[in-house]
């Protein structure tokens, strides 16, 4: 099993923002998270996230959770 700190998912909130005319602050309005916590998961500087966090994200994007988390594949 891999150390904890390491791992190849990628957040990709800021393609969906931009591609959705939306910004952080509004989205955090929308899912109820402060500006700061979801600022962590763009960031890629999260160490989990929770379904319900993941459900309202989708929910307000409009997207699937394939959409705000990839496997990046560095061979």
């Amino acid at each position: 099993m891999p150390p904890p700190d390491k791992h190849n998912v990628v957040v990709t909130l800021d393609r969906l923002l931009e591609a959705r005319d939306m910004t952080l602050t509004e989205l955090a309005d929308r899912v109820g998270l402060t500006l700061a916590n979801l600022s962590v998961l763009k960031n890629g500087r999260a160490r989990a996230i929770r379904f319900s966090t993941l459900s309202a994200i989708c929910e307000a994007l409009a997207c699937q959770p394939g959409d705000v988390l990839q496997v990046r594949n560095d061979a």
